[in-house]
């Protein structure tokens, strides 16, 4: 599924449309802010991300770094009184900043989530911690940089040093037996969007 934001569409509709979630049932409790772990760290925090939905603001939501702290833990979620899934409600604003073309204010998160997917796609389904790293920092770039000061060594002894202790095996795990199963998803998440508006 696509997420996609269109600013002339009620953005609460886009949400109930994309993720099952009608954002009007938050009443303001504050209840997941007080027990997010990444609330002080953005100048938002999910009961502001709700009404910023709830008002269809969505520059301050975008421009905001909070969607991009936000680490899935679900606390929200489950202390929300109305059972709202507000960890989806962000997952959500995500992909649709990523199919708006918002730039991101928080680059490294962006390029971690898409390292973490390829390496799930290009695994076979499972994690691969080196693989992970290499793409990571591939797409973050400035490795003559941290050549010339001396970050790259010092990441790579302490790679080796993960190896020794075999806290980081350095070959591609085991395929999954339902690889081909794990491709369909990956192509359906590319596909525009195709349920029907309320």
């Amino acid at each position: 599924m696509t997420a996609t934001c269109t600013p002339s569409a009620s953005l609460s509709r886009q949400v109930t449309a994309g993720c099952d979630e009608n954002a009007y049932k938050c009443y303001q409790c504050k209840k997941c802010t007080s027990g997010c772990p990444v609330a002080r760290y953005a100048d938002m925090h999910p009961a502001m991300i709700m009404r910023a939905v709830q008002l269809g603001q969505y520059d301050m939501i975008f421009d905001d770094r909070f969607i991009w702290l936000c680490t899935g833990c679900e606390t929200c979620t489950t202390r929300c009184p109305n059972n709202i899934d507000i960890a989806g409600v962000m997952d959500w604003l995500k992909e649709a900043a990523i199919a708006s073309g918002q730039a991101s204010p928080q680059p490294q998160v962006t390029r971690f989530h898409q390292s973490f997917l390829d390496t799930v796609r290009l695994a076979g389904g499972r994690l691969s911690e080196p693989l992970l790293l290499g793409l990571y920092q591939w797409r973050c770039g400035g490795t003559l940089g941290k050549l010339k000061s001396g970050a790259l060594v010092a990441d790579l002894k302490m790679a080796w040093e993960l190896a020794r202790r075999r806290r980081l095996i350095p070959r591609l795990p085991h395929r999954l037996k339902g690889v081909e199963e794990i491709k369909a998803m990956f192509k359906k998440s590319r596909l525009p969007e195709t349920r029907e508006k309320p």
